[in-house]
């Protein structure tokens, strides 16, 4: 009896144990069943709700960094190098010598200018004094010539007073009652008189000639006046252009700014044959910089003035600076068939920190949007497979990337889940994008609706994008 009650006690232990590794069996096979989307009718897609929130659309690229402006300082005289007063980041003011020349050969070239420059000044003050020698000649040759006139005047004065005498002289001899020897005497002086006159129209003659030589003189010395001021003219230009060269061995800078490169070293000759050689590069007040920007022919459209922009550095990983677009310039740039063009980008550099030739980091920021409907791009990416005799996949959406119209948008089309558990399409029109997220213009989807943002993974595997049936057991849907 004992041994009976033993033996069905011993059964009844195995089948409870049996019992116990079924039913623990069972859960676990019901929660994995379970995990896995419990029905093999639910649809293997990965959900995306959509949402509110901001959207800010942005155009991100590189640059380098220049200065507002940078001066080329060079020589346009050939020379040794005999002073340097300026080095890398030297602060300079416009007119500060910062370097020198040997000069000594045009000095001297300049004390010769000086003294023909002088030799043609005595020459000019030489034929000037002839001039008023001259002059005062002909003064005292017109003052003689109005004394001889009157001389002349009274001449012929005497003359005619003397004809009378003798006349009269004549008359009374041939009325007898004159003497011959007065007759005689008045013809003497009519003689006299008329010697007299002949005389002084000889000197007025002779003072009419020497008046005019000394006008000649005075025309002639006049003239050599104008020739010597000409060589002055023309020595003074001489003189000029060798102080030009003198101060050219003062090399200057041109502008206020910092010297950020030099190129030349104490000795070394300098030769401007062709081109003025570059001795200096310096940039214009360094507290304003650009940022040269390379952006790419599909982006140039949305890029304006005055857009902000942020960007990095390498040097200040952790710090961002600010700046404006200033503008785009229309030359474009075509390196390996890849067009870009270049954007400039105004910078505030008050604490210096930003040096020329720093690469920047740029995210432009091109359009905002506050408290719009968004939808992710991965729903805008996804399509649906057709039937498999067609052999082809749908299209995919182009996401958007800037508004085409501001008042239509961009045409797009996203899908959820039918009621028989298949993708079903809806229509709807995109704005801007900021890579993730896109906003929602219009269409059948308000805020919190569901919709396919890709397929499930298959047996715990990478999402199968050709194949959604692909695997043993479908997964059940779940939140992106």
């Amino acid at each position: 009896m004992n041994i009976m009650h033993r033996g069905i006690d011993s059964l009844r232990k195995t089948w409870l144990w049996l019992i116990g590794v079924l039913a623990v069996c069972g859960t676990a096979a019901f929660i994995f069943w379970t995990s896995a989307g419990g029905r093999a009718s639910d649809p293997a897609f990965r959900l995306a709700a959509i949402d509110r929130g901001d959207l800010t659309a942005s155009v991100r690229a590189t640059g380098t960094l220049n200065p507002l402006t940078t001066v080329l300082v060079g020589s346009q005289l050939s020379g040794q190098v005999v002073e340097i007063l300026a080095d890398y980041n030297t602060p300079v003011k416009q007119g500060q010598i910062v370097a020198r020349l040997f000069s000594e050969q045009i000095r001297s070239r300049r004390d010769a200018a000086l003294a023909d420059l002088a030799q043609a000044r005595a020459e000019r003050d030489t034929k000037s004094a002839q001039i008023d020698k001259a002059r005062s000649a002909l003064q005292r040759a017109e003052a003689i010539a109005d004394d001889l006139m009157a001389q002349k005047d009274r001449a012929q004065a005497q003359l005619e007073e003397a004809q009378r005498n003798f006349d009269r002289q004549t008359e009374l001899l041939a009325r007898a009652v004159g003497a011959q020897n007065t007759l005689d005497q008045t013809r003497t002086q009519l003689d006299i008189h008329k010697a007299v006159l002949v005389s002084a129209k000889a000197q007025i003659a002779s003072n009419r000639a020497e008046a005019s030589g000394l006008r000649a003189d005075i025309a002639l010395a006049e003239a050599a006046v104008k020739s010597a001021e000409a060589l002055i003219l023309q020595r003074e230009a001489k003189l000029r252009d060798v102080e030009i060269d003198l101060a050219r061995t003062d090399i200057r800078s041109p502008v206020d700014g910092v010297v950020v490169k030099r190129d030349i070293d104490l000795g070394q000759t300098v030769a401007a044959s062709l081109s003025a050689p570059t001795l200096f590069t310096i940039a214009q007040d360094l507290r304003e910089i650009d940022i040269y920007a390379n952006i790419d022919e599909a982006d140039v459209g949305r890029i304006k003035p005055d857009q902000p922009v942020s960007f990095t550095v390498n040097a200040y990983p952790n710090r961002n600076f600010s700046g404006t677009v200033r503008l785009v310039r229309l030359s474009a740039q075509t390196v390996q068939n890849v067009v870009t063009y270049t954007a400039v980008i105004g910078v505030k550099n008050q604490d210096l920190a930003l040096l020329p030739g720093m690469t920047a980091n740029l995210q432009i920021i091109t359009d905002e949007r506050t408290d719009v409907l968004r939808i992710p791009n991965a729903a805008l990416r996804f399509r649906p497979l057709v039937a498999r005799s067609s052999g082809r996949a749908e299209p995919t959406n182009k996401e958007s990337r800037s508004l085409t119209d501001e008042g239509s948008g961009t045409e797009a089309r996203v899908y959820r889940i039918g009621p028989d558990g298949e993708p079903t399409p809806v229509h709807i029109r995109l704005g801007v994008t900021d890579g993730s997220f896109t906003e929602l213009l219009s269409g059948d989807l308000r805020e919190g609706a569901a919709i396919i943002a890709g397929r499930a993974p298959q047996d715990g595997s990478s999402p199968d994008a050709d194949n959604p049936r692909a695997g043993s057991r479908p997964r059940a849907p779940r939140l992106f």
